[in-house]
This record gives structure tokens, sequence and C-alpha cells, in this order.
């Protein structure tokens, strides 16, 4: 852990200038208490870094939150072993791609009957918030149980013991998009009108006690649910697509899921706060969670350390160096190919920005992370599919 300034501490080995001062500038804020926290797998993003923990006192940034309100990820420990497992890997993959709407803008055609008691849930939730999702996104509810593109995936897996595992990364969708792109909006108006002046107008943020404030948290604590949920639905079809190609029915040892985007009040330093977690998991004493690496390479079942200068958090993944165009330009779909070798993936253009090495090091970001987290499986990947 390296000690940037005071309001600023880093747990970031790999470090570019322009994330290093986009951090800078956010630790700076005058409500930041008591400092903001750099994760492993820090890198830029909208108005503040992905990969940070920004704690507030007061107030909230809507674009420190992030766009993809709840996105995260839930994984199931299954009762097969690797030796269970068919030959046919392909078999399963195409399953799951027609069981589940993948890539952004697809949604499902109808409302499936698992998800029905979720949609109910999620009204409920609505009408309890005092407002209608619908005005985001007419038909919202036909997006519980799709995945989305970039890096949003579905993956089988094994671990050190050749136990397999079904893991899968996703959020608030399309609806949760604009719940956040909005508020971001309310947020930029409100400084302006104020006259406050702001190092970048991404870092705009709401007063608690404000009317802004309030209806924010109401349909950011709706969106934060709706992607839990979201992740449920989906997962409940990849094992009931994963029982029907092993011929037998899943008994779930366990089962996770997280939130990497997202924001609640916690006690820290003696005082109550907001905490943002941009890109970064949870990860107080004992507290379960799962860093995902990128395509072709590791993942990770951890154990939160509770190390209180990080704020109780974590990294959420591997973290970008390269940005998706940077990476089109610089990588080749055989790059992806050999990257990939031995793993059941659907090879396509769409996906050479994902390829692994336009990440850090997932092991090296594993190694920073040693005093906020305790590994408890290293996964393996055999199956992978994702949206374009």
């Amino acid at each position: 852990m390296e000690t940037i300034n005071p309001k600023l501490l880093n747990w970031a080995s790999i470090l570019d200038e322009k994330t290093r001062e986009q951090a800078v500038m956010t630790s700076q804020l005058p409500f930041i208490y008591p400092h903001l926290a750099l994760m492993p797998d820090a890198h830029l993003g909208l108005g503040a870094t992905v990969g940070s923990v920004i704690p507030t006192l007061g107030a909230i940034i809507p674009a420190a939150v992030g766009v993809d309100i709840g996105c995260g990820m839930i994984a199931v420990r299954t009762q097969y072993a690797l030796k269970d497992l068919p030959k046919n890997r392909k078999t399963l993959r195409e399953d799951i791609e027609r069981a589940i709407p993948l890539s952004a803008g697809h949604n499902n055609r109808t409302v499936l009957p698992t998800a029905e008691p979720r949609i109910v849930e999620l009204k409920r939730l609505a009408a309890k918030a005092g407002f209608n999702p619908g005005q985001y996104v007419e038909k919202w509810e036909l997006q519980l149980g799709s995945l989305g593109s970039g890096n949003h995936f579905i993956e089988v897996c094994a671990d050190e013991s050749d136990a397999v595992w079904l893991f899968l990364h996703s959020g608030s969708r399309g609806v949760g998009n604009k719940i956040a792109q909005h508020h971001i909006g309310v947020a930029q108006r409100v400084v302006t009108k104020s006259r406050v002046h702001l190092p970048d107008r991404d870092l705009a943020y709401l007063e608690e006690g404000t009317p802004e404030f309030e209806r924010y948290i109401a349909e950011l604590r709706w969106a934060q649910h709706f992607a839990l949920l979201n992740r449920e639905e989906m997962m409940d079809r990849v094992t009931t697509r994963f029982g029907h190609w092993v011929r037998g029915r899943v008994r779930e040892l366990e089962r996770i899921n997280c939130h990497h985007n997202f924001t609640q009040q916690e006690t820290h330093y003696g005082k109550s706060v907001w905490v943002s977690r941009k890109g970064a998991i949870k990860a107080g004493p004992g507290d379960p969670g799962l860093i995902p690496g990128s395509m072709g390479t590791a993942s990770y079942v951890v154990e939160g350390r509770g190390n209180p200068a990080s704020l109780n958090s974590s990294p959420h993944g591997a973290g970008r160096e390269y940005s998706r165009n940077a990476a089109r330009k610089a990588f080749s779909l055989e790059e992806l190919k050999k990257a990939m070798r031995g793993i059941e993936f659907r090879a396509s253009e769409a996906f050479i920005d994902e390829i692994p090495a336009a990440y850090k090091p997932i092991d090296q970001v594993m190694h920073d992370a040693a005093d906020l987290v305790t590994v408890r499986h290293k996964l393996r990947q055999l199956v992978n599919v994702k949206g374009n």
C-alpha cells in the first residue's frame, strides 16, 4: 500500500499517470472522508477512477457509483467435478447462448415464469420508492435475465480441486444505465446552478437532505436490486442448461452474489459516510467475494480481511491497461484465439478488445490485494460466453 497523499491510499502496483492524476483530483474534494482508497485494478473512468472506493460526507457523486449501477458477480459451486463433464462443451455454450439474450439492446422476447416473481418484487419496490422505471425504459421487465456486452460474461470454471463452478458477470442493464445517466445530469445541473467550481464536471454531486439526493438514492437502490435479481435470474437459467448438459440436476453447494458498482452508508474512522465502490467489492471480515480475471485467465473466490485502511474493500477484477479502441488496434483475432486455447468460446473479432493482454495480469492484481482478501479458490475457465 502506497500513501500518495493523506487523502489517497493506493494498492495498485500498475498505475498509469492519467489514472493517478484522476484519483488525486477526486481525493481533493472537500467532502471526501477519511480518504479515497485506490484498488489494485484501478484504471481511468468517467469522472472517478474505476477501481476506487470513495467515502463521502453528506454527498454522493453519481458518476463515482458508475453508469452500470449494481454491476457485479454471481457464482455457484456445483456438486460436479471436471471428470463428470461431457467432452463436447460447444453444445453447452450454444445452449446457454440460446437461453440468455447476450448483447446490449437485445432483450428477452417474453418474461419467463422464473422471472415473474422477481418482476413482481421489483414493481413493488418501485412503487414503494415512488417512481416508475418505465419512464427510463418502457419495457424494462424484458431486460431482466439479459447479459449485455463488453466485459459481461458467463463461464463454466473448475477450481484447484477440479470442482465445477458456474460464474456470471452483469448489472442493471439498460434501465440502470438510464437511471445513472439521468442523475449524473441532474447533479451537473445542480452544481452549475449553485456556481460550484469542479475540476471535472463528471464529479458533480448531490447533497444529502435535498430532493435530488433522496430521489437518486431511491432509484439507485432499486437499480442495485434489479442488478442482483438479474444475476439470479440468469444463473437459474445457466444451472438448468448445465444440468441438461450433464444429464443431472445441479445441487448448489454455495452461491455468492456481490455488487461492485454501488453505494451504501457505512461507518469508517468514527463517522457515518456514503461509501461508493466504483469497481470494488465490499471485503469486510469474512465477506464472501468474487474477483474475475479477463477472458482466458484465472478468477478468484475470496473472503474479505476487513482492512480498515481500504475501507473494507478489494478489487473487482483485472482492470484495463488498454482502452477498447486501443486494444482493437493493437491485437488480432488470431492472438485472441491463442490466448483462449483450450477454452470453449465463440471466436469473433467483436471480442478482440476483451483479450487478456488488454488487462492487467490478474495474478499481479491479487498479489497487490494480499492484505485485502484471502483467496479461497482459484478458478480456471472451461467455457466462456459473451455478448457482442
